[in-house]
């Protein structure tokens, strides 16, 4: 069925209909729209306007377009008004979205035949098959690919001409796509060449010997282009590093074929010949040509982007020469080790400035030494070659000296974690400080990226790094000013970020003005979400370093979580999951509650309903909201948030409902009163699931510490809790409430974390004194799990001899951190204050069980008292006896 509206005087009013009666609507509508007559043009394209958001509108227009016997102006039309539609309603979060069952019907209709016969409108369905493709592709539509192949091989032309149409449309379409899940199908497809290793053994010889004599001879001077020498060396590559053609280390154990293949390449790559790729390699592919330093000059911004890797050493020429270094220096480095060690003795000491050639040299030659690090470790004394000779070069500072400057400190990046002691740091930091300050913009990013490795590596120390803070933060600041590129001034970001993280809070006197500038930052990258995901990186960092100053940031940084974490705004798909990140970090270290951070917790709902992988941080939000403002969140927010629980309960996996309850029992804690009111629809859920015997052991657990909380801390709730749910399983409640304990008893080993086993010591405790039946024929059950309590939270004194509870808290004292920890945040604080009122820290479980027996005696008096506790196992009693010893 189908909802449409009714077209007899173009009305608004809706009727329901069948496909068949509901495309003769549609195509009079569409008929009338393809009409030259404005007064006839004007109300049906209102008419179809308003059908967009109509439930099977869609379907119907797939109906029409797919029929070709019709006028072809009016398919066209139908196809035109399906592709807007796509555009406008397919997204799951779009306004009006259309149904999952009606794409699933869309998509299977889309693909069904490959017949059209009228070329333009053949080409509209494979663009509209693409726009599809893009959002659903392979995940919601897995048969599109193999059904486009099928279609290919096809022996009818037309179907074959328009399966080639469209997998053209859908391969240029899904080509675009940059999040990095995307990008990833589309290097499992360019796997499948390493599939067949073997099938390629016969070609390896014949392979190298075409690859290497023209990219490694004079044979290819003056007949090779760029293009065919990366291909040459990708091939080559490939047969390096391929694994199928390396033989275990005993060789007994590899397969004939992968020993026939390591013999070809054993065969070919001979020492003259790694020796001469080595060398051309170096000195020939590694000079930086005059293209490049053309670059440099023309846009030094450019030239530094020209330089990342990711995946362009498979299409571009200078990291496909370095990948290709990378790999035969690794495969065969006791080989050609000697002979890089060579070229770099030969370059001992200063260069003449005015010899350009010699220059490129050097920095080709440094660029080996810095992509093979690894290799020449055991080769190359770093320490010294820094002190005593690219410590010096550093310090040139002719002009033309500047390609060598900006090599030599990034080659320190690429040594700073293999081999570089640590008192060295102050003189690398020293000269990063005055290369921040070079001339040219090249070296003074070079020197960006160097520092961000150099305060990122496992040996840094902050100490040593202090006295240099102020000055490589303005520097770092005034750079981030001076960059004018996108892609540069994250990458700016990305390094400062990263110092920030690094030096925590003695980062406050500097950050005035970065905190000014991130703003107009913001304001200006509105068409770039991946410079905005650094500014949203930056602010997480910034916003742990200022701690509870971070209040002062919240004029930006609320409505920037606001638009991050809206699903309703496009920008989202980018932004979300930073935005989440730094919503939780803002929460962590506020002193206090505002309207402003309080109203932006409106967003979360429709976050709970996507149940994505961002749902374990939503949880630790509200938790955030929890312990910071239990009363107010509470009240504001509880009852639409039971509600999304409620239904994420319903189909989450095991562990989201224990980080569901977790909340919950966050609430109950923080709240004893008012958390039980607000989350009174999710505790039916966890009593029943206590007495029907969760199988589950955590979520067992979660439901008793929830409980828990209930009974020992809201015992008037616990009562009208037990009352309602009497009368939903129809029994006594005195029956129920017996056999809860029993079933709370069986399952007390499901209990693993000590304060939640001490928890339900103090719950069942709490139950005492009582001259109620059933509560005395579990006395048993009750002593039992206060014993084990006991044991495991009473620690002997050694002197007195005497127990003590070492789960009691009766003090503030400030823990000191030291360097290498974290200083606690504001919510750290939150949670220790939270604690020392919580009964698990506060009640001594040895006096809280010794006064509920006594109770319980003075109520039963000395005879009733003694029956009970012959009901309890001697050798528990004698346990319980030596604990409650002093009493």
């Amino acid at each position: 069925m189908v909802a449409v509206v009714g077209t007899s005087q173009l009305g608004t009013d809706q009727v329901s209909m069948d496909l068949n009666s509901a495309s003769t609507v549609v195509l009079q509508v569409l008929t009338q729209a393809t009409s030259q007559d404005t007064a006839v043009l004007k109300p049906a394209e209102e008419q179809l306007k308003q059908w967009e958001t109509q439930p099977g509108f869609y379907s119907v227009l797939l109906n029409i377009f797919t029929n070709h016997t019709l006028d072809i102006n009016v398919r066209w039309l139908a196809v035109l008004y399906f592709k807007h539609g796509i555009d406008r309603y397919w997204r799951r979060v779009a306004p009006h979205a259309l149904s999952e069952e009606e794409k699933t019907t869309l998509r299977a209709g889309l693909i069904t035949n490959f017949n059209e016969p009228i070329n333009q409108i053949a080409t509209q369905i494979a663009v509209l098959i693409a726009k599809v493709a893009r959002l659903d592709c392979p995940r919601q539509w897995p048969e599109l690919i193999p059904t486009l192949i099928e279609s290919v091989k096809v022996q009818d032309d037309l179907r074959q001409h328009r399966a080639l149409l469209t997998f053209y449309h859908v391969t240029k379409t899904l080509a675009s796509k940059r999040l990095a899940a995307d990008r990833k199908l589309f290097y499992d497809l360019l796997d499948f060449l390493d599939q067949h290793p073997f099938s390629f053994t016969p070609l390896i010889q014949r392979s190298l010997e075409f690859s290497v004599s023209y990219v490694f001879t004079e044979v290819g001077e003056g007949v090779t282009f760029e293009r065919f020498i990366v291909q040459c060396m990708n091939l080559i590559k490939m047969i390096v590093k391929n694994y199928a053609y390396k033989p275990s280390k005993n060789f007994e154990d590899s397969s004939p074929e992968t020993l026939e293949a390591h013999k070809i390449k054993m065969a070919f790559f001979t020492y003259p010949t790694l020796t001469e790729i080595c060398r051309r390699l170096v000195s020939h592919y590694f000079l930086l040509t005059e293209e490049e330093l053309t670059m440099w000059e023309e846009d030094p911004e450019g030239f530094t982007v020209e330089e990342t890797g990711g995946d362009s050493w498979k299409y571009s020429l200078r990291p496909c020469t370095e990948v290709l270094f990378i790999d035969i220096f690794h495969e065969y480095n006791q080989t050609l080790t000697p002979v890089l060690l060579e070229m770099m003795q030969t370059l001992q000491g200063p260069t003449n400035v005015e010899d350009m050639n010699a220059l490129l040299i050097k920095d080709a030659v440094y660029n080996a030494v810095g992509l093979a690090a690894y290799e020449l470790f055991d080769s190359v004394d770093f320490d010294q070659w820094f002190k005593n000779q690219l410590l010096p070069e550093l310090q040139v500072i002719h002009n033309r000296y500047k390609p060598l400057r900006r090599r030599v400190i990034w080659l320190i990046g690429q040594w700073i974690s293999v081999k570089f002691k640590s008192d060295l740091r102050p003189m690398l930091y020293e000269a990063i400080c005055n290369l921040l300050q070079d001339q040219d913009l090249v070296v003074r990013i070079e020197t960006a990226t160097t520092l961000k490795l150099t305060v990122d590596d496992f040996e840094f120390r902050t100490d040593q790094f202090l006295p240099y803070l102020e000055t490589m933060f303005t520097l770092l600041f005034q750079l981030l000013q001076q960059v004018t590129e996108c892609d540069t001034k994250m990458h700016v970001l990305h390094v400062l970020s990263c110092v920030i993280e690094r030096v925590n809070m003695q980062i406050r006197p500097y950050v005035g003005c970065l905190v000014q500038y991130l703003p107009l930052l913001w304001k200006q990258s509105e068409e770039h979400n991946m410079l905005r995901c650094a500014i949203l990186t930056t602010l997480i960092h910034l916003v742990q370093g200022l701690g509870a100053d971070s209040k002062n940031l919240y004029p930006f940084l609320l409505p920037v979580i606001q638009l991050s974490t809206d699903v309703s705004q496009p920008p989202h798909v980018y932004l979300l999951e930073d935005g989440l990140e730094l919503w939780l970090v803002t929460l962590e270290n506020s002193p206090c509650i505002t309207p402003e951070l309080l109203r932006i917790f409106q967003n979360m709902s429709p976050l709970l309903e996507l149940s994505s992988e961002n749902l374990r941080t939503c949880f630790k939000i509200i938790n955030g909201y929890i312990f910071l403002s239990s009363t107010e969140f509470l009240q504001t927010y509880a009852v639409g948030l039971c509600q999304s629980f409620c239904e994420l309960l319903k189909e989450i996996t095991t562990e989201g409902q224990v980080q569901v309850l977790k909340v919950v029992e966050n609430a109950l804690k923080v709240n004893p009163i008012l958390g039980p009111q607000m989350f009174q629809p999710i505790l039916p859920y966890v009593f029943k699931g206590i007495i029907e015997g969760e199988r589950y052991p955590v979520v067992m657990s979660t439901y008793l510490g929830v409980m828990g909380r209930v009974l020992l801390q809201n015992t008037s709730f616990f009562s009208s809790l037990l009352n309602e749910m009497a009368h939903k399983f129809n029994q006594e409640m005195d029956q129920l409430l017996g056999n809860m304990i029993e079933m709370w008893v069986d399952r007390m080993d499901n209990i693993t974390q000590p304060e939640r086993r001490k928890l339900s010591a103090l719950a069942l405790l709490s139950l005492l004194p009582s001259d109620n039946s059933v509560i005395q024929d579990k006395f048993c059950g009750i002593i039992n799990i206060s014993v084990e309590g006991l044991h495991d939270v009473m620690t002997e004194d050694p002197e007195t001899g005497t127990y003590k509870d070492c789960m009691l808290m009766s003090h503030l004292e400030e823990p000191k951190v030291t360097e290498d920890e974290e200083p606690p945040t504001e919510q750290d604080k939150r949670k220790k204050m939270l604690a020392l009122k919580d009964p698990v820290h506060m009640v001594s479980l040895q006096q809280f069980i010794y006064e509920k027996l006594k109770a319980q005696q003075e109520m039963l008096g000395e005879q009733g008292f003694q029956s009970l506790m012959e009901t309890v196992d001697t050798e528990i009693v004698t346990q319980l006896q030596e604990f409650l010893q002093g009493f």
